[in-house]
């Protein structure tokens, strides 16, 4: 079994004694993935922050954060683990100390001194294990050949990762494998996109063919809907991974999009889990599974905004999807989707990608496919029901337009995915508590 640990589960000495306890309760579990610690006690900030705040001289953090801070932050945090867990140092904070003051430039700066994080809290909880008798190797990605591209802050896993990784199967001791980050052919460190300690988790599980891969955080699995708006929302037992793919491109942020890719692949199931429940067994992610429900989970992505475009005949203009998408591109706009019908089309956006570029974003479009009308629309809350029993009872839509309907909430967007296990309503942002609770209850609940 492979784990991964994510901030909120080492960011002290008391939750790595919960990590040790989880460990050692399992012959099993033989391949230890962690984070970088979570949030520092004087700032209240990532450590992984802390650290991009230091390569980039006190310009990262907003509430003004200055670099010395950072480092002293940073420092504080790991001297203070080592002291708690009463590990000898060995040259630890040594070493730690050269690496804050490296002389690296420009991103290879950034990636060095993001990846540090996780680099020191895999050497602690490592020494800690062994320290409490746990038999523990560790695995650093620049020894062991974690090969990554030379997109230093957002590189991908090369295949040759996979071949070195397979070199752990087999490995009597607890291997404890800092996430994150890797390093490049030129020997550089560079590092995946944030949350890409589930990435690393997801190729360790792949490369040395797991049975499991277990996911620790601070929640105890996938909730149908987001507790803090639905109070009455209960953890999935059960989401197939086409579903979890659904829910987290739509607003979940329990687990990392991409990192389920090699396990989905070669069917390795993956288990989300809580730290501080480890009796809870939180939410299975399969291949399959026989659905018992219609919509399994409703997901929301709030302060959208979405530009709709009539021009006569632009679904059968060959190219104009294109062209359209290409200016979005241009500006580095992440579009979500874009219903489109024989005279129009509407992109889906995030509204704050807006801010500097609506000006000439408009003008592009308006100069470059000229269209007959163009319009900007502002602060709409998407929420999409998920769930594979839709496939087979088409309603749950109707269901979801006339409750809406009876409550008097207009829809600004409908839109069936074409799988026929996910839809999505567009709502003004104003309504979207509302309109999220009232789903809930008729379609999960059924009341």
């Amino acid at each position: 079994m492979v784990c991964k640990f994510g901030g909120s589960s080492v960011e002290n000495a008391g939750q790595i004694e919960k990590v040790k306890n989880i460990v050692g309760d399992s012959k099993n579990r033989k391949y230890v993935v962690v984070s970088a610690p979570g949030r520092d006690e004087a700032y209240h900030q990532k450590i992984t922050d802390h650290l991009v705040n230091l390569a980039t001289n006190g310009k990262h953090l907003a509430k003004k954060v200055t670099a010395k801070e950072s480092k002293k932050a940073i420092f504080d945090k790991f001297s203070g683990l080592i002291e708690v867990l009463k590990i000898p140092d060995e040259g630890l904070l040594k070493s730690l100390e050269a690496d804050l003051n490296t002389s690296l430039e420009g991103e290879k700066k950034i990636a060095f001194l993001a990846s540090r994080g996780e680099h020191y809290n895999a050497k602690i909880i490592a020494a800690y294990f062994n320290l409490c008798g746990i038999d523990a190797t560790l695995w650093l990605p620049e020894e062991g050949g974690f090969l990554l591209s030379s997109d230093f802050l957002n590189a991908k896993v090369l295949p040759e990762a996979h071949v070195n990784l397979a070199k752990l199967k087999g490995c009597e001791s607890v291997c404890v494998i800092p996430g994150f980050y890797g390093v490049t052919k030129e020997g550089d460190i560079a590092v995946l996109s944030r949350g890409g300690s589930d990435l690393t988790g997801g190729e360790v599980a792949y490369s040395v063919e797991a049975v499991l891969y277990e996911n620790w955080s601070d929640v105890n699995g996938v909730y149908e809907a987001d507790p803090r708006i639905v109070k009455e929302s209960d953890v999935i037992p059960r989401l197939t991974f086409k579903e979890i793919r659904l829910l987290s491109s739509k607003g979940f942020n329990v687990f990392h999009f991409d990192a389920m890719n090699n396990c989905r692949k070669s069917n390795i199931p993956i288990n989300i889990r809580n730290t501080n429940r480890p009796s809870f067994a939180g939410t299975m992610i399969l291949n399959e599974r026989v659905p018992d429900e219609d919509v399994v989970g409703i997901a929301r992505l709030d302060h959208m905004a979405y530009i709709y475009l009539e021009k006569e005949g632009l679904g059968e203009t060959i190219g104009f999807t294109e062209g359209l998408l290409s200016i979005f591109n241009k500006y580095g706009i992440k579009t979500y989707h874009y219903p489109t019908d024989k005279d129009d089309i509407a992109v889906l956006l995030k509204k704050e990608d807006l801010a500097g570029n609506i000006n000439n974003l408009r003008a592009d479009i308006e100069s470059q496919l000229t269209p007959d009308a163009l319009e900007v629309v502002y602060d709409v809350a998407i929420i999409s029901m998920v769930g594979i029993g839709m496939k087979y009872n088409s309603s749950v839509i109707a269901d979801a337009v006339w409750t809406l309907k009876e409550n008097h909430i207009d829809i600004e967007m409908l839109d069936h995915g074409p799988a026929k296990i996910s839809f999505h309503i567009g709502v003004a942002q104003q309504h979207a508590d509302r309109a999220l609770e009232l789903l809930y209850k008729k379609l999960i609940l059924k009341k």
